[in-house]
């Protein structure tokens, strides 16, 4: 591999190493003075950004090898650990656990130079499991006093401020860390539970049951040769008394086997238990150090996962060895893919996301609110029960006071179903309640839309306004539904003077879905004779999805979800050429007929004169 085959992330390491005196060769010892100092790992531990949705597991696999008896090279390892102190603020290292075996024979000749290494972690939290090698094989965790115990014990463990307790005999051990703006339990399990150890296990989980946990344990899941893995015969019991009765447990790491594999398991809760099995001892110098970073992305719910070497990376790449070049990273199926997780769906069993309670309308409108219109009890004065046929001539009211009214009018002849209550909404929409269409081509579904004399229908915004909504397309999209109007003003383009758009029978302002699910809008401003069009990314189905349109008096924007979407056009518009017809809220017209209505649920939907910030929003914006 060559350095221009390393992927972008690795940016900040490379860089790194640029800074970094090199290992002139494979085996070359690094100066002392490259080793993080005491200042550095003060600034490292202040680094860390738990609050960031973005953050890293590292994870370290069998160091057996680096040391074995004579043959002892600590390098490989201490460069891992320097690369993750020092990059610990560019990846949001949250914690690193090691998988066992750490040494190969398990005497203090060899157990002692790498509890050295181990020290360099300084304040970055880290665990330390005890493999078959590292202890008497043939024991459990009751096996009393060993130099791994006395290295990396309690008296080791409780220096972080993650650790929570250990196991009687002590060789297993509880942290809590921080990220992603919660705490995530991680036992960390021998090589053989006890009874004793088992139930100080559920213990744990027990004082924690709201606690998402990973478990990373020395031997649980064996390779099937092909990527994939199952769990071997100690993994089956692990499984059986531990893990698939505690629905908290969603992510199982261990060593021991090569090659790598994964696997996923379905707990008693019916929910998914990643398993994964990383180990590169069989590799070009004992694994070379390798670590896998389990990036977590809470905003997109994925965990990215890679697996390199910081010591070989650091080498000048024209001092590598061959074997070198090509160890570098690992980029197998196995050793470097992304999991798809919804956290909140995931953990709903034992940590619900709260919601938050429904906001009263006088919460929600602040100073030059025109109107607001909503479809629970406040908006719809006896809303029926989910699913119950909203009637036409049903009143949404304005809850302003303005008079801006909604009356429910079918499309031409469509039958009364085509428009029903529902109680799905946005989880941070104010009323929890919405109203479904069941629009289409040709000319089905339902509008509300003000009276003939509502003050909204001629209104100008000449100072600018926001208008905002709350939409939900379904899943699956069945049919065809390109164009469909959210909202809209009837009237002609052509009727206000307006000759330089798309269509002289389009209307003066309207919110709508094309085809490709981009949300489109189009306004004809009072001033100009153009017609503003701004663009959405494809908005996604079977999710709630916040739109506001904000207009500062000389220009108008459009917001998703409280981020600015690109396609936003840099044209004059001052304000919006009403007509004085109605504003209407499910349909867009076209020479003032309606072909189509909208398809999907609408929830809470509020127009202000004035330009309001992204915090000021319905779903205020939540800064990343």
């Amino acid at each position: 591999m060559t350095d221009a085959s390393l992927r972008p992330s690795r940016r900040a390491l490379l860089q790194a190493a640029a800074l970094t005196p090199a290992a002139a060769a494979v085996g070359a010892a690094v100066p002392a003075s490259a080793a993080a100092t005491p200042e550095e790992q003060a600034r490292t531990a202040a680094s860390f950004d738990a609050v960031d949705p973005r953050f890293t597991l590292a994870v370290v696999p069998d160091t057996q090898y680096l040391f074995d008896a004579v043959s002892i090279d600590p390098e490989p390892l201490t460069a891992t650990f320097r690369y993750l102190v020092r990059e610990r603020r560019e990846r949001n290292v949250a914690f690193v656990a090691h998988l066992g075996d750490v040494v190969e024979h398990g005497g203090a000749d060899e157990i002692e130079p790498a509890a050295r290494v181990f020290r360099s972690l300084g304040a970055l939290p880290h665990s330390v499991i005890a493999g078959n090698h590292d202890i008497n094989g043939s024991t459990d965790d009751q096996r009393g006093d060993t130099p791994y115990l006395r290295a990396f014990g309690p008296s080791y463990q409780r220096r972080m401020k993650t650790y929570r307790s250990s196991s009687p005999g002590g060789y297993n051990t509880a942290h809590v860390f921080s990220g992603g703006g919660r705490e995530w339990l991680q036992l960390a399990l021998d090589w053989r539970m006890s009874d004793l150890g088992l139930s100080w296990a559920q213990g744990v989980l027990d004082a924690h049951p709201k606690l998402p946990a990973i478990v990373t344990i020395h031997e649980f899941a064996a390779p099937d040769g092909d990527g994939g893995a199952a769990p071997s015969g100690y993994g089956q019991t692990i499984w059986d008394r531990l893990i698939r009765r505690n629905d908290q447990i969603f992510l199982v790491l261990s060593g021991h086997f090569w090659p790598s594999g994964t696997t996923v398991l379905t707990n008693d809760a019916g929910h998914d238990v990643h398993a994964h099995i990383l180990n590169y001892q069989d590799r070009y110098y004992g694994g070379a150090g390798m670590v896998r970073t389990y990036a977590f992305d809470l905003v997109r719910g994925a965990i990215d996962v890679e697996t390199f070497s910081p010591w070989l990376i650091e080498q000048r790449a024209d001092r590598r060895s061959q074997l070198g070049a090509e160890h570098v990273e690992m980029s197998g199926p196995a050793d470097r893919f992304s999991l798809e997780i919804d956290f909140d769906e995931r953990f709903a069993g034992f940590a619900p996301v709260p919601v938050p309670a429904p906001r009263p309308a006088r919460a929600v409108m602040p100073t030059g609110t025109v109107a607001y219109w909503r479809f629970d009890g406040e908006g719809i004065g006896t809303p029926g029960p989910d699913g119950t046929t909203v009637g036409s001539g049903t009143v949404a009211r304005d809850l302003t006071g303005n008079g801006n009214d909604l009356a429910v009018v079918p499309i031409q002849n469509s039958p009364a179903e085509v428009l029903k209550f529902s109680t799905e909404h946005h989880p941070v929409q104010p009323a929890h309640a919405s109203l479904r269409f069941d629009g289409g081509q040709p000319a089905r579904g339902a509008t509300l839309r003000t009276g003939d004399r509502a003050p909204i229908n001629s209104l100008k915004f000449e100072r600018g306004y926001t208008i905002e909504t709350f939409l939900k397309l379904p899943e699956p999209f069945v049919g065809n539904h390109g164009f469909m109007g959210v909202f809209s003003w009837e009237g002609r383009a052509a009727d206000a003077g307006k000759t330089g758009g798309y269509s002289p029978d389009e209307c003066t302002c309207s919110l709508n879905v094309s085809g490709e699910r981009f949300l489109q809008y189009v306004v004809y401003p009072v001033r100009t004779d153009d017609d503003p069009t701004a663009w959405s990314h494809a908005i996604p189905t079977g999710r709630w999805t916040h739109v506001a349109i904000v207009n500062d008096g000389r220009r108008s924007s459009m917001y998703v979800d409280g981020s600015l979407i690109v396609r936003n056009p840099d044209l004059p518009s001052t304000g919006i050429a009403t007509l004085g017809r109605p504003f209407v809220l499910g349909a867009t017209s076209s020479g003032l007929r309606y072909g189509q209505g909208f398809y999907g649920w609408l929830g809470d939907t509020r127009i202000v004169g004035r330009a309001l910030r992204p915090e000021e929003f319905l779903a205020p914006a939540r800064r990343r």
